[in-house]
């Protein structure tokens, strides 16, 4: 059955409607992240949670990170952003990111920023226009873009290069899906990139094998309007790559599929989640669609285990079913699918329409963690599939975070702990204290100094890291000058600049 979805889903229009999610402030900082609502009714793995929520307003559009508790740990620059982890770049943990302008079409146009331990920028990939070798992209608009890598993929793989994906305005005869012979699609592709030196390594144009993805098999219509310049009509939408031994596996959500890529360019096969709809043989329960996220492991000649986001619903049919997670056992020899977990809450179901992620936290463990995407929640399960850890960041349907992770991360920044201090009487203060981003720190010591430049200092006291912002009264002061020190027991790990109130 041919559906319809519109692109500008993935948006989530501003000013949609009036915002009732509550943001936090702080007196150390000009920070406004959404106020995380947590749930926790099991034992979790360990990490934190890595977010990038935009909206119906700029509050909170950044690059998150937030402790189990709901308490902010990191909020980037104010920008749009995507795949918000942590990933390994040369064995080291790295925080990456997509950033830059998502459109109403339904994809994106930015780069992928590496940063390491201290927030310092590593890498910066970037797939630009390139005379010297003819790759030009076509954009609805007709404007040109520094970089045209699309917000749904940032992979690195373990030979330390980036798997991203691109969309390309194309003028192609629609006449087989009952559009114009001179209509627009976008044509699907994706790329490996080496993160040192930004060289391409691999490209692949899904309209470069018509024969095997014919355009009368997606499962997306072309809506009224729809097939211009200005519209094009997304036949594919891919939307997540990994590296398999022998090439690669994309994800198609308007294929409702998943595809193996060779590394010649060659269409090895497609595993649909519609019944006699591909190569493979799917039991009643792993039948998917709209699906986001496809990850494999366990890869060998015979087969795999493969994961994916199945959205099941679209923002034309938004009630078709409860979006779920997928494991499965892929039998290459017999093509054959068996599911071995369907991942839901039937008390809690959740109604995804767009985006979405199914992260594998532990394979011992068998513990699961979802970002449901379009609508601004993430999940954990355990083993046995129950719900263990739940939280929300928006309003349902307002706000929307393409995908949410877990991650172990650990941080030090390069810049240095914010203070701020009240004054509340004669020799009496209240003190503010943060460190954007710190994730090693457990107390601050509080000291006061004579003047604006200081080399020594009186120790006042110290009290216990507080979530993001830590407040401490401090009283008896005969300075107007003060400064804090973030510390791990007794060890110093960042100081303030100077205060003076």
């Amino acid at each position: 059955m041919v559906r319809f979805s519109a692109a500008s889903a993935l948006l989530l229009a501003a000013g949609a409607a009036a915002d009732t999610w509550p943001f936090a402030t702080y007196d150390t900082g000009p920070w406004t992240p959404p106020q995380m609502k947590v749930h926790k009714s099991g034992t979790t793995e360990p990490g934190y949670i890595f977010v990038g929520p935009r909206g119906n307003q700029p509050n909170g559009t950044a690059a998150l990170i937030y402790d189990e508790e709901g308490h902010l740990v990191y909020q980037g620059p104010t920008q749009v952003t995507a795949n918000v982890k942590v990933q390994k770049v040369f064995n080291e943990d790295t925080l990456t990111f997509w950033a830059g302008d998502m459109t109403s079409w339904g994809y994106g146009f930015g780069t992928v920023h590496i940063l390491d331990d201290t927030y310092r920028e590593m890498y910066t990939v970037k797939l630009p226009d390139d005379p010297a070798t003819g790759r030009f992209f076509a954009t609805p608009d007709g404007n040109s873009r520094p970089s045209y890598i699309d917000l749904h993929e940032s992979h690195i793989t373990d030979r330390n290069t980036l798997l991203v994906t691109a969309y390309n305005t194309t003028q192609y005869d629609l006449t087989p899906v009952r559009g114009a012979p001179d209509g627009w699609m976008l044509d699907a592709l994706f790329y490996e990139i080496d993160i040192a030196t930004n060289e391409i390594v691999f490209a692949w144009s899904a309209l470069e094998h018509i024969a095997e993805l014919p355009l009368e098999e997606s499962f997306q219509a072309i809506a009224p309007g729809f097939g211009t310049r200005n519209q094009p009509w997304d036949a594919y939408h891919i939307n997540s790559v990994e590296l398999m031994s022998d090439g690669y596996i994309l994800s198609l959500r308007h294929y409702w599929s998943g595809l193996y890529v060779f590394n010649n360019g060659t269409i090895a096969w497609r595993l649909s989640g519609a019944h006699d709809d591909g190569d493979f043989e799917i039991d009643d329960a792993g039948l998917y669609q709209w699906q986001h996220d496809i990850r494999i492991f366990d890869e060998t000649d015979e087969g795999f285990i493969m994961t994916l986001f199945n959205n099941v619903d679209t923002p034309s049919d938004p009630k078709t079913g409860p979006t779920t997670g997928l494991k499965f056992q892929v039998d290459l020899l017999n093509r054959k699918v068996t599911t071995l977990q369907v991942i839901t809450n039937t008390h809690d179901e959740v109604f995804s329409v767009s985006q979405g992620s199914l992260q594998t936290l532990n394979r011992e463990t068998g513990h699961i963690f979802m970002g449901y995407g379009s609508v601004a929640t993430v999940k954990e399960f355990d083993g046995d599939g129950d719900e263990v850890f739940t939280a929300s960041f928006g309003d349902p349907g307002l706000v929307a975070s393409y995908r949410g992770y877990k991650c172990q991360w650990k941080a030090t920044p390069f810049w240095p702990p914010a203070m701020a201090v009240v004054p509340t009487g004669p020799g009496v203060a209240e003190i503010y204290m943060s460190w954007n981003g710190a994730t090693e720190y457990d107390n601050w010591a509080i000291y006061a100094v004579d003047g604006p430049e200081a080399t020594t200092s009186r120790f006042v006291k110290s009290v216990k890291r507080a979530g993001y912002e830590t407040r401490a009264d401090v009283g008896s002061l005969r300075t107007r000058f003060m400064q804090v020190v973030a510390r791990k027991g007794d060890i110093p790990l960042g100081t303030s600049p100077i205060v003076e109130f």
